[in-house]
């Protein structure tokens, strides 16, 4: 396999298809390790990780469950669904952006960065044989949430990782050609682009 291939073939697994073994420490410390190389503007690191695995995922279960009840007190499947989330995949990874305050590097940017760094935790998941998708949903946006795991108000959750041994087979999609979607800007030869 080439590098693109490994790129064009990387997928999502749904967490349910999620099982042990997760990584071990050596090997989640070597994948958080690849998040330090995402694209950061200004050298502000402007996101941290949040390890989530063995019992804190009841822990978790439980956040989840009380604050589905408080969003939407009369779907109970959905509460159901909300509290067994942490329980599918052995690990969870939540990525957190932390927007520091500063003239030359916009919020955006920011938030950006710690979506490169979710993005290359997944892709390492992969280069060591693990699998692993992105969720974000009701529970990133809850304040009670963000409460009980400690973001404070200057951060935001991007995303939970969910990451463990995929099914054989788990999560493979065919995609839509990039030739679709894509399209070559050619500047007019009269154009006064002066505001």
């Amino acid at each position: 396999m080439n590098d693109l291939t490994f790129l064009t073939e990387h997928h999502s697994v749904p967490a349910k298809q999620l099982h042990e073994p997760a990584p071990d420490d050596t090997q989640l410390e070597a994948i958080l390790q690849t998040a330090m190389s995402a694209p950061d503007h200004g050298h502000l690191q402007p996101f941290r990780f949040l390890v989530i695995r063995g019992e804190a995922r009841r822990q978790l279960s439980e956040v989840f469950e009380q604050a589905a009840r408080r969003r939407t007190p009369e779907d109970a499947d959905g509460i159901r669904k909300q509290k067994e989330k942490p329980l599918r995949s052995p690990l969870i990874v939540t990525v957190i952006a932390r927007v520091i305050d500063s003239p030359k590097i916009p919020e955006i940017e920011q938030l950006l960065s710690a979506g490169c760094a979710a993005q290359h935790i997944q892709l390492a998941c992969r280069a060591l044989g693990f699998g692993s998708i992105w969720l974000t949903g009701g529970n990133a946006y809850d304040l009670s949430v963000h409460e009980a795991l400690g973001v404070k108000p200057d951060e935001r959750i991007v995303g939970f990782l969910y990451i463990g041994t995929p099914e054989p087979g788990a999560g493979r999609k065919t995609r839509a050609a990039a030739g679709t979607i894509t399209d070559e800007w050619t500047a007019p030869l009269e154009h006064d682009y002066s505001i």
